[in-house]
């Protein structure tokens, strides 16, 4: 990463976390829910387009998108030919690694989904996703938002052309990455209409692959010094 670019990045990295925390804080997590749900559950829950197109068929597709991209460190094409392989192998591992620290985080949180609670006709109560070791009664493994990481990983693809020391690609990273947000956003907000997540799911989803990237980039760029 450019040292130019450092302090502005920490400043809004930490401003973001900062947001996301008293986000927690406001309780706006169950209120959002409440106004989309009853006892009875999530109305949208089964929605062929939100189950089904963005939620199936979206999580497929992004797998091959992944595949793909992996293929371009051998046989890079169009935007990729501006990059080394170096960096190719950075993409690809920041990637990786997103989606393996989303799964991790999940495979051990006891966390429910709010369709799991007893206001939505489930068997959980609310307990925050803060409350380390405490069960609330349902199946767990909610958070972070695992769907909206099959966009959101793809974070890392954005970051070398981001922190590029050319302005035009600069501009594709950050056309890029307003992309993988828009496409995170809307898969988290399918799962958050269906009763899958609260909207902080996907929220930490994003703070958390943003940062994963960013600590790949700068471990790939220092070595590539040595």
């Amino acid at each position: 990463m450019q040292k130019p670019l450092f302090l502005p990045t920490a400043l809004v990295t930490g401003a973001a976390l900062i947001g996301l925390l008293m986000w927690d804080a406001s309780g706006l997590d169950l209120t959002v829910m409440h106004g989309l749900a009853n006892e009875q559950g999530f109305a949208m829950r089964d929605n062929w387009w939100l189950a089904e197109v963005l939620h199936t068929r979206s999580r497929q597709l992004a797998l091959v998108v992944f595949l793909a991209v992996m293929a371009m460190i051998w046989w890079p094409v169009g935007w990729f030919r501006a990059l080394t392989r170096w960096q190719r192998i950075e993409i690809v591992l920041g990637i990786a690694l997103s989606l393996l620290t989303i799964s991790t985080l999940k495979h051990f949180s006891l966390t429910s989904c709010p369709w799991d609670l007893q206001d939505f006709g489930g068997k959980a109560w609310y307990v925050s996703h803060w409350t380390w070791g405490a069960r609330d009664g349902g199946a767990g493994h909610c958070f972070p938002a695992g769907h909206a990481s099959s966009a959101l990983a793809f974070i890392a693809l954005a970051l070398p052309w981001l922190f590029s020391g050319q302005a035009s690609l600069r501009r594709r990273g950050q056309w890029l990455l307003l992309l993988v947000l828009f496409l995170g956003l809307v898969f988290g907000l399918a799962q958050t209409l269906r009763g899958a997540h609260y909207p902080s799911h996907t929220l930490w989803t994003i703070w958390i692959c943003w940062s994963v990237a960013l600590v790949n980039r700068l471990v790939f760029g220092w070595l590539g010094k040595h």
